[in-house]
Order: C-alpha cells, then sequence, then structure tokens
C-alpha cells in the first residue's frame, strides 16, 4: 500500500457531506466572488487567529504584499527576511520596488535568528544606502519564530514585522497566536497547508482597521474605501472609482465555503499532528542527525516534519525504494538563487542556511496517518546504512 505524503482524501472522507453541501449554498446563491462565505470566513479566522481583523486574497503571496502595499514600502526601503523560504516570501519585496536583506537563521528552529537581524539592520543602517523598514518572519515547517525578540528589535529600529505564516497559521507561543507580536500576520490556503482549500487562496490578519481598509482597496483594483471618499456620496459599485493602483486578489465565496468546514477541525487536526510528531520524535531518536526542535512554549501546526541526515541524498533514495515519498524544503536558498543573488546578505553571510539546505529532509506528514504507517517510515529509515 502506498504512502501518502499528504493526504488530503483522508481528510475529505471525513467531511465530504459537510462540503457537498457548503459548496451547494454557494451554487444556489450565485454570489461565486466575494459572496457571504467570505466574509464569514474572514470573521471566524479572525477569531481562531486571536485578532479583530482579517482579510482575505487570491494567495499566501498577494497575502505578503498587500500590507507592504499598504504601509508605502517601496524604493530605498529595507525588508529583511530569511533565506531558507519558499521565494513568495523575498518575492514580493521587489515587487514594490524596496530590497529585500537576506539574514541567517537559528540551527535548532530554522527560523530567524533574532542575533543575526539586529546586526543585520545595524549594518545597513551604518551604510546609509537603505533605511531599515520591515522585518519579515518565517513561521517555517509550522513552528513560531521567537516572536517576542523580534518585536523588541522592531521597536527599538523603528521597522514594522510581519508574520510569514503561510506554513504555520494556527502556531502559537506562550498560548498567544503571532499577531500578539507581530503588525500583520499573513498565510496561505494553498491545498497542501494545514488550513487549505481546494484551489488557492492567502488571508492577512491585523490589528487595525484603517489598514484593513487600505488593503482591502489594494486587492479590488485599487478601490475607494471610506477615507478617499471623505464624505462625498459615490452612487455606484465601489470598485468603479479608483483612488490608487491596485490587483486582482479576491478569494472566491467556494473556497471560502471549503475553508469554513475545514476550520470547524482545524484544532483537532493540530492536536492529531501533534500527535504523529510525537510518534516521530520517539520513534527516530537517535537514528537520524537530528529531529525537530521547537522553540520553547511554542505549539507547532507541524506543516511538515523535517529532520536532518549527514547524507540526506542517499537517505532520500533509499526511502524512495522502500515506497516513502519524501520532500526537500529547501535545496537552493533563496540568496544563492540567480534572481535574487543580487540582494545584501546579513553580517557574516548565511552559513547556517546554506547548511541546512544540504541536510534537511521532510518526511510524510498530515493528521490521518495511522500508527502501522508510521512506523514503516520510521522503520525505513532505520534502516539506512548509508
Amino acid at each position: 500500500m502506498s504512502i501518502a505524503f499528504i493526504d488530503l482524501a483522508a481528510q475529505q472522507r471525513r467531511i465530504r457531506d459537510r462540503l457537498d453541501a457548503a459548496i451547494g449554498r454557494v451554487l444556489d446563491h450565485g454570489g461565486y466572488v466575494m459572496g457571504p462565505e467570505v466574509r464569514e470566513f474572514e470573521r471566524q479566522l479572525a477569531e481562531f487567529g486571536q485578532a479583530p481583523l482579517s482579510l482575505s486574497c487570491a494567495n499566501g503571496t498577494d497575502a505578503i504584499a498587500l500590507p507592504l502595499m499598504a504601509w508605502g514600502v517601496g524604493e530605498g526601503d529595507a525588508v529583511f527576511c530569511p533565506s531558507f523560504t519558499f521565494t513568495a516570501t523575498p518575492e514580493v519585496v521587489p515587487w514594490v520596488d524596496a530590497t529585500p536583506v537576506f539574514v541567517d537563521v537559528l540551527p535548532d528552529t530554522c527560523n530567524l535568528d533574532p542575533a543575526k537581524l539586529e546586526a543585520a539592520i545595524v549594518a545597513i543602517k551604518a551604510e546609509g544606502r537603505l533605511k531599515p523598514a520591515v522585518v519579515i518572519a518565517v513561521d517555517l515547517f509550522g513552528q513560531p519564530a521567537d516572536y517576542p525578540a523580534l518585536r523588541a528589535i522592531c521597536d527599538r529600529h523603528g521597522l514594522k514585522l510581519i508574520s510569514d505564516s503561510a506554513q504555520g497559521f494556527g502556531c502559537t507561543l506562550d498560548g498567544k497566536h503571532p499577531i500578539h507580536w507581530a503588525d500583520v500576520a499573513t498565510t496561505s490556503f494553498f491545498p497542501a497547508k494545514p488550513l487549505g482549500c481546494y484551489g488557492d487562496g492567502g488571508a492577512v490578519i491585523c490589528k487595525d482597521q484603517a489598514l484593513w481598509d487600505l488593503m482591502d482597496s489594494f486587492r479590488v483594483h485599487g478601490k475607494a474605501v471610506a477615507a478617499d471618499l471623505n464624505g462625498r456620496v459615490f452612487e455606484h459599485e465601489s470598485k468603479y472609482l479608483n483612488a490608487r493602483i491596485g490587483m486582482n486578489s479576491r478569494l472566491d465565496s467556494i473556497q471560502a465555503a471549503v475553508l469554513i468546514e475545514k476550520l470547524a477541525i482545524f484544532a483537532e487536526e493540530i492536536e492529531m499532528r501533534q500527535a504523529v510528531a510525537d510518534r516521530y520524535a520517539e520513534g527516530l531518536a537517535g537514528a537520524v542527525a537530528a529531529t525537530p526542535t521547537v522553540i520553547a512554549g511554542g505549539q507547532s501546526v507541524w506543516a511538515q516534519y523535517v529532520i536532518e541526515h549527514d547524507n540526506r541524498d542517499g537517505l532520500a533514495a533509499h526511502l524512495k525504494t522502500q515506497g516513502v515519498p519524501t520532500a526537500v524544503y529547501y535545496p537552493v536558498p533563496m540568496h544563492m538563487q540567480e534572481p535574487y543573488a543580487c540582494f545584501p546578505q546579513g553580517v557574516g553571510g548565511l552559513p547556517v542556511t546554506v547548511a541546512l539546505a544540504g541536510r534537511v529532509l521532510a518526511l510524510p506528514m498530515h493528521p490521518y496517518m495511522d500508527a502501522e504507517t508510521q512506523q514503516r517510515i520510521i522503520d525505513a529509515v532505520k534502516g539506512f546504512n548509508g
């Protein structure tokens, strides 16, 4: 029997009747774009994420771009982010004509290194060519970054803080979601994410109504919002009065309907993912170079279960022969990729990032993995002698 890397079908079997009914309601009312399900999902998502507001959009990449646009980040601004991440994190920075500055990560959690971040900010300030503006921290593999430390650094230097929680929405630190420290938290609903839809989607969690209004404008072609009208009356749809250059980044109603049903079981699925992670940690102890380390007080949502091995490629090849799928996140760090090699790096370069890229390997992970299947995976890993 084949082993699923991420078993979306198992989840679908659990809630198929509810999904069919939810999609059917959208088909009945016909509000396919920004219908009532979208507003309801935004309300529920904000509540789950311990925030007053959330704004849905077309994907997780746009979710990072929207606050940058709303804050007016642009030419001459430095945006600090890890290189050990998916391209969406730094990709949006040149979109707004700002400059990404790549910072190394911690060797245990693989998340942004606060000390390296502050050193990079100080160095950029001293150089004087760029103005430090924003930090994008990534909740890599599903666990929270060190937000208390990152918030303190941002406050000292006057920077905004974005939590890129594309893999980590639902993670907490001492019971608090990243928005407790971040100015905004962003996420992705790509199907493989812990909270995913059946197409694409994203969202921004925030605490500021004025910021929400601006992002709402940007996501719908720069439409006029209340602050733009300044008491004027416009008797037509707001999208026909454009106050700024925007984009088309709306979540459709069917995806919102799907996400409402998935969010209803998400807290339980996080617990189920933790049980899978615990079995891996126990079964693989001493068999690999490292199993994941979660920050003290942190709750990961375990988007991926990523081990380290001195012969990563050999282990992956062996597991393939045993019917165990694997993936590498990420084989080539962003600062080593051609479009990004021209951008600045933190003081001392990114040696931890480079080392991790050659050692990490993701094993199958999803909340519906049974103990028998997982033991097959563990035994296959232990059976590698390379």
